[in-house]
């Protein structure tokens, strides 16, 4: 925990360089920061600070680092995985209201944005401009670029488009004592020195704090529909994605949903789902630079799979879109509804062995007498997998976990896979990364985690 004068003393010095309505300390506002949407746990900061500036940013990191005093970034609280809880107290940045898209550069297709920026409202200024931003997370209507950036985020446009690092393309971060450093630029190749932006990317604000982005854009496809194909069990869902990308059809997206996830979030949604008697769904995306490309691909796509077209949806329209669209995006809230305490996970595997993942999953599952539901990307691998506490005691509960995320991290490696595909790693599933990394790659990522922040401030007991 943080010495109480130290952060006395961090709390005067703040008020020289920041804003005092800028510099909380209420008990009542700290407490509203101590949680984010990982379930089950929480940690209140000492002090809570919100910069609008690099400047600002800068000055904050040398008091912390003058009074070693655990600095811990902030965005906009969408995590699950504990990486921004203020778990052993200090002084939590938050990025809020450094929430700018300064520039939506044409000619070099680079959007320069702050950290606080929301994800969506990056694309939509894209798409003003006939270009997008592809990274598409479930939270994109809520969430910051700077999370996203943090822990590496996919999304399910991820099967044809990549994740957050596969776009970013420049950085301004401030360093644990203050100083400030620019990385990479609005160029395509850039084959100077050590890559220093990817290292950042997925760092979880324990190496640095950004606080502004370069991204990458691309063109916007004109033309995007979707498609919602049911079927009798989840085992036919996955082989036709095994067929489809044998086929060499590549979509925007193709997400999954298995029998539990779809019986939840009908009874959520109050509202008859399409195909109510299907076991699994799988939702398509497809897009392209013309109407005839997209339903070119559609029909190969009916083709291969061997459907009748008269017992699929194909949305068009944007109210069509929405309605398929609805059932996947809502998991997190009915299931929250449903048990507000739950395990959520993320382990990501090679496409071709999501099946037999989820099939030992469910029997591990079973053998517990255990509630789960899975859904996510099936076009990456990228599975979600969410265990409901539902009436277990507390108690019962907690001393489980650990034994539990142990077996669904091993499952997943013996899948050739690993515990965390968009997630990160936090606070929850640091004590599990020797699943699946060896002893001398860890010390290797502590070593680097010395060489930036040899203090150990920034967002201690986090990743490692």
């Amino acid at each position: 925990m943080a010495d109480a004068a130290a952060l006395n003393e961090a709390l005067r010095l703040l008020r020289d360089c920041v804003p005092e309505e800028r510099v909380i300390s209420r008990k009542d506002i700290l407490e509203s920061y101590a949680r984010d949407e990982t379930p089950d746990i929480s940690g209140v900061p000492d002090i809570l600070v919100f910069p609008v500036s690099t400047r600002e940013v800068s000055q904050i990191a040398k008091i912390c680092s003058r009074l070693r005093v655990p600095l811990i970034p902030r965005g906009k609280g969408t995590g699950v995985a504990g990486g921004a809880l203020a778990l052993c107290g200090g002084m939590m940045i938050s990025f809020e209201r450094m929430n700018k898209i300064i520039e939506i550069d044409r000619e070099n297709l680079a959007a320069v944005v702050e950290p606080g920026a929301v994800t969506r409202e990056i694309d939509q200024a894209a798409k003003q401009f006939g270009l997008m931003y592809p990274p598409d997370p479930s939270s994109l209507d809520s969430c910051s670029i700077g999370g996203n950036v943090a822990v590496g985020a996919g999304g399910p446009r991820a099967v044809k488009y990549g994740t957050t690092r596969d776009y970013v393309i420049g950085l301004e971060c401030v360093l644990a004592n203050g100083d400030i450093i620019t990385l990479g630029g609005k160029y395509v190749k850039n084959a100077t020195g050590y890559g220093l932006i990817p290292l950042l990317v997925g760092s979880e604000g324990t190496l640095a704090l950004i606080t502004k982005i370069i991204l990458r854009l691309i063109p916007r496809p004109a033309c995007v529909i979707d498609m919602l194909v049911p079927f009798e069990d989840i085992g036919s869902a996955l082989r036709s994605v095994e067929h489809i990308t044998a086929a060499k059809i590549v979509p925007a997206a193709m997400e999954f949903m298995e029998e539990d996830a779809l019986r939840l979030v009908t009874e959520y949604l109050g509202a008859k789902m399409p195909f109510p008697a299907a076991r699994a769904h799988l939702l398509i995306e497809l897009d392209g630079l013309t109407e005839e490309e997209v339903l070119r691909q559609a029909g190969n796509i009916v083709s291969v799979l061997k459907l009748n077209e008269n017992d699929i949806v194909v949305a068009q329209t944007e109210q069509e879109k929405e309605r398929v669209w609805r059932a996947r995006r809502s998991i997190r809230e009915a299931i929250a509804r449903k048990s507000p305490v739950f395990l959520a996970e993320d382990t990501v595997v090679p496409r071709a062995d999501v099946r037999r993942f989820l099939l030992k999953l469910k029997s591990e599952f079973s053998s517990r007498n255990l509630v789960s539901l899975m859904f996510g990307h099936a076009g990456d691998g990228n599975v979600h997998v969410d265990v409901l506490k539902g009436d277990m005691p507390l108690d019962e509960w907690r001393a489980m976990l650990p034994e539990l995320k142990t077996a669904i991290y091993r499952i997943a490696a013996e899948c050739g896979g690993t515990i965390s595909g968009e997630h990160g790693i936090g606070f929850l599933k640091k004590d599990h990364l020797p699943i699946v990394m060896d002893e001398y790659t860890l010390q290797l990522m502590r070593k680097i985690k010395q060489a930036f922040d040899p203090l150990g401030i920034l967002n201690p007991g986090k990743v490692v």
